[in-house]
């Protein structure tokens, strides 16, 4: 009965209610984009929010924290320090730790990490070939985390009806409660 309800409420909105609505989500829109955007500016990260997907890098992340990234160009990569990088081929990236450095003769550096939770190095992770990741490779560093606030996100992707059913619930709460 709630439901019929609703929609009666929404039939009856005139016009002008229906825009302004329509103007309130797009201002909740853009000011989520320009958050985002802001937050890239200042950490120098494409992904300054990552969300860690696995548990290999149990005990220091668990599956669902949320992880803070930082990537300014003038830091060098430390063996110890945790790193997000991406692999050609693959659009997750992955949260794993520095293990090796080797810096040649030119004075490029190339890095070989591994999960702290995993018996292997990454090698079988990365694109057929490398051997070792580079600087561009690099997402983002990890500089604080927040545990388990990404489990929502998990949860919506790995199970679709439940991100459907939230954002019904969103919808529901924006028609409810307009002006």
């Amino acid at each position: 009965m709630e439901l019929v309800n609703l929609f009666d409420d929404v039939k009856r909105m005139n016009k002008r209610q229906f825009l302004y609505q329509m103007l309130s989500f797009g201002m909740i829109v853009s000011s989520a984009l320009m958050i985002w955007k802001g937050l890239m500016v200042v950490t120098g990260s494409e992904s300054p929010i990552v969300v860690v997907l696995s548990g290999s890098m149990e005990p220091a992340f668990h599956r669902g924290d949320l992880l803070f990234l930082t990537n300014y160009p003038e830091e060098p990569v430390r063996v110890g320090e945790i790193v997000v990088f991406k692999v050609e081929g693959r659009d997750i990236p992955i949260v794993h730790r520095v293990l090796k450095l080797h810096e040649k003769n030119n004075g490029t550096i190339k890095f070989l990490t591994k999960g702290d939770n995993n018996s292997v190095d990454d090698r079988g992770l990365y694109a057929p070939g490398q051997l070792w990741l580079t600087k561009r490779d690099v997402v983002g560093r990890a500089r604080g985390f927040l545990p388990y606030v990404g489990m929502v996100t998990i949860l919506m992707n790995e199970y679709p009806k439940f991100k459907y059913a939230v954002l019904a619930c969103l919808g529901f709460y924006v028609l409810i409660h307009r002006e």
